[in-house]
């Protein structure tokens, strides 16, 4: 996904600056969630908290993505300062993490979570606008930088795997704090980004968003995709724990479809098919992927499905990336980020909620409902691709 820069490079080291502090930050953001998405759920049963108390709490970043989330981005973007909100959403989310490993009770831990997921959950969009205007700019390739991200993820998740092997499973929030300093201090590196004058009907234009078919069609079908990840987010871990495979294994597992992730961004910029039959292909990708993880499928089958989370994230990713573009305007477009990820928090927080209570009662057949969400997901961009293809391209102006 390449884009011509549309403001003339004053250095030729600018580019590669800012893809090279953008890398690393991207990497320090999913080493995060590398070491957080596979073992939090493991820290939480460690602790003694049962499973319906782990789907609730798992689902607080979903809820926060729809209420505090889209306020943040709008106010950064509203004051041109997306890294300045970065680095401060990455200081509170360390120190929140910090908090929350001191606590044992569910409600308190479900609090002090909520406070911390309130400024977590915006630094993902906050970050994909930042690239977005940067990849604008300087004609770089979205999929290249972000892949950093996936692979600090395998590197979180493997390094946390080796060690629930050797240390009580109680003491794994501390790696997820100390990650989390860590993108807190490389944040201080993020190149700032010229500012560019913004029209005056910035604000009219953000919301008109939201009454665009089109726009509408693109955040409801990557909200499906992405939640229909709901319960093997929050229950594969621990599913996997009970069949017997050891923390490496699940490691293991989880590293795989990232690696899957990490080929299909690298290939990203050979994609000749349009952003929309992308989504289409992910989400049809991710139906036949739930239907199989619900018949507990034996390790070989289970480490081959997981190559699929290439298509079923990675693929989502490039092609929702590649629709914001071509439909976004560059000054709002952490605003068209925000109602994106509020959409997505919408569907995984009800599909977290009844995850817990479908895997308590079922266990894997939950995965018969993240299949359903997943087709309604390729129906909906199956209906709106013409309707895209047809829509001028937005120019994705800096800011």
């Amino acid at each position: 996904m390449a884009f011509e820069p549309q403001i003339p490079i004053a250095s030729q080291t600018a580019p590669k600056r800012f893809a090279t502090r953008l890398a690393l930050f991207y990497a320090a953001l999913f080493g995060l969630v590398g070491t957080h998405l596979p073992f939090f759920p493991v820290w939480l049963k460690a602790i003694g908290i049962d499973a319906s108390w782990i789907g609730i709490i798992t689902a607080v970043p979903s809820v926060t993505r729809f209420t505090v989330l889209p306020f943040v981005t709008g106010f950064a973007e509203r004051r041109r300062s997306l890294r300045g909100a970065m680095i401060a959403t990455a200081f509170v989310s360390a120190l929140g993490f910090s908090v929350i490993g001191a606590l044992h009770q569910p409600l308190a831990i479900l609090l002090a979570y909520l406070v911390t997921a309130c400024l977590w959950t915006p630094m993902t969009p906050l970050t994909d606008a930042y690239a977005l205007k940067g990849v604008s700019r300087y004609g770089l390739n979205y999929g290249p930088l972000r892949l950093w991200g996936s692979a600090a993820f395998v590197v979180g998740a493997l390094a946390c795997g080796l060690l629930v092997d050797v240390i009580a499973a109680r003491h794994l929030i501390w790696v997820i704090v100390a990650v989390a300093w860590l993108g807190a201090l490389v944040s201080l590196r993020l190149q700032p980004l010229e500012v560019a004058k913004t029209a005056p009907a910035t604000t009219s234009r953000a919301s008109a968003l939201l009454r665009q078919s089109g726009f509408l069609a693109i955040i409801v079908a990557a909200a499906l995709i992405q939640g229909s990840h709901a319960a093997y987010y929050t229950f594969a871990s621990i599913a996997w724990q009970n069949a017997g495979l050891g923390g490496l294994t699940i490691a293991a597992l989880w590293a795989l479809g990232v690696i899957a992730e990490i080929v299909v961004f690298a290939l990203s910029p050979r994609f000749t098919l349009s952003p929309a039959i992308l989504v289409i292909i992910a989400a049809l990708s991710a139906v036949a992927r739930w239907l199989i993880m619900a018949q507990e499928p034996p390790l070989p089958m289970l480490a081959l499905v997981q190559l699929a989370h290439g298509l079923t994230f990675g693929l989502t990713q490039i092609g929702t990336m590649g629709l914001l573009v071509q439909h976004v305007p560059g000054h709002v477009m952490a605003r068209g980020q925000g109602y994106l990820t509020a959409c997505t928090g919408i569907v995984t927080s009800i599909a977290s909620v009844l995850s817990g209570a479908i895997y308590a009662q079922h266990g894997q057949g939950v995965y018969y409902l993240m299949a359903a969400m997943a087709l309604v997901s390729a129906v909906v961009m199956w209906l709106a691709r013409h309707r895209l293809a047809h829509q001028p391209q937005s120019a994705a102006s800096g800011g």
